[in-house]
């Protein structure tokens, strides 16, 4: 299914021309679950991974006082089944058995503790793009992007670290059929639902924060809202800059390009660690699709016809990805060589 964001409420350069030059193309993804191959656009999918080549994996110390929270990925997984066949039972019959004595049974195993890992943990396929789905900023002759996490909290960066690989997918013959699992993931919250992509272009502009005093300040100017969109105004008379935020300003849920999100962190600049020049959003990893501010940004698909939730999403929460208790990750590049390191932001 292609899914189509509705339009916004109005034209806001129409109130506000100054925003007209800073308009940028994001690509929102849709992820939704599916069963992806190799040669999908995909999150939590397989990659197309050259056979001759070594699997990533992460060195960095892991906080054993997280040992208590583990399980392996075939246990999360299973624990996904159980619960999605209990959601579907009460659907169909609501004085049926919320767990049958064999999920109990496993329910009760799934409890125990797992036995703490201390060895180099193999990253996770996280994301796979190939350029002719989705725009991205990328270097010359490349075509497909591939982004890998450890899937644990680190000491220093309280969320999973990244990796970037950049190809060119005709060069890639030979695929890698198996590729390692880590033994234990951190309580699934970074263990992605194989979803599918249907990429879809949108008008990004810059978060408030973002721009400068003036423009800031007629952002708060409840006259100039009202003299424009009244019944859009009305529900934001106390704060109308929520209605620029949440419904005008930056797409909300995975895409490409596109403004970046500030959060709980005043914008910082973005130096590339090798060149110094300004990088640039390419990929937000989101943990839902929209929040209670975003709502307007929801698919007109999913408001007419809604696929049944995998387990435990709410709000949009298809990937089953959880970034630090529901923030986004958003990975930036150098726009003069993406292939110089990338800077991590969570907000």
């Amino acid at each position: 299914m292609s899914f189509t964001t509705p339009p916004r409420p109005f034209d806001v350069t129409a109130l506000f021309p100054q925003l007209a030059p800073l308009a940028r193309t994001a690509t929102r993804l849709h992820p939704r679950p599916g069963s992806p191959t190799v040669h999908d656009s995909s999150v939590g999918g397989p990659l197309l991974w050259p056979a001759h080549e070594p699997w990533p994996h992460c060195d960095e110390p892991h906080d054993s006082g997280a040992a208590s929270a583990v399980r392996s990925p075939d246990d999360i997984r299973l624990l996904r089944r159980i619960r999605a066949a209990s959601a579907e039972r009460l659907h169909l019959d609501p004085e049926a058995p919320e767990w049958t004595s064999e999920e109990l049974e496993t329910l009760q195993r799934l409890k125990a503790d797992r036995p703490w890992f201390d060895g180099r943990i193999p990253l996770l396929p996280v994301a796979q793009l190939y350029a002719r789905d989705i725009p991205f900023p990328r270097p010359p002759g490349v075509d497909l992007l591939q982004v890998l996490w450890c899937p644990f909290d680190h000491a220093e960066h309280p969320h999973p670290r990244t990796a970037l690989f950049w190809r060119s997918s005709a060069t890639v013959v030979d695929v890698l059929d198996a590729p390692p699992e880590p033994p234990i993931v951190q309580d699934g919250s970074y263990l992605p639902e194989p979803c599918l992509f249907s990429p879809e272009q949108v008008t990004d502009f810059p978060h408030p924060r973002e721009l400068d005093e003036e423009l800031r300040d007629q952002l708060d100017d409840m006259s100039r809202w009202e003299s424009i969109a009244p019944a859009q105004y009305i529900s934001y008379a106390d704060d109308p800059g929520e209605l620029y935020l949440g419904s005008l300003s930056t797409a909300p849920g995975w895409k490409t390009g596109g403004w970046t999100s500030w959060g709980d962190i005043d914008p910082v600049d973005r130096p590339c660690p090798e060149c110094g020049t300004e990088e640039v959003p390419l990929l937000t990893i989101a943990s839902s699709e929209w929040d209670g501010i975003s709502e307007s940004w929801i698919a007109e698909q999913d408001r007419t016809t809604p696929a049944p939730p995998p387990l435990g999403a709410r709000d949009g929460r298809y990937t089953l990805i959880d970034i630090v208790g529901g923030y986004n990750l958003q990975l930036h590049v150098c726009p003069a060589d993406p292939s110089h390191p990338h800077i991590e932001l969570v907000q």
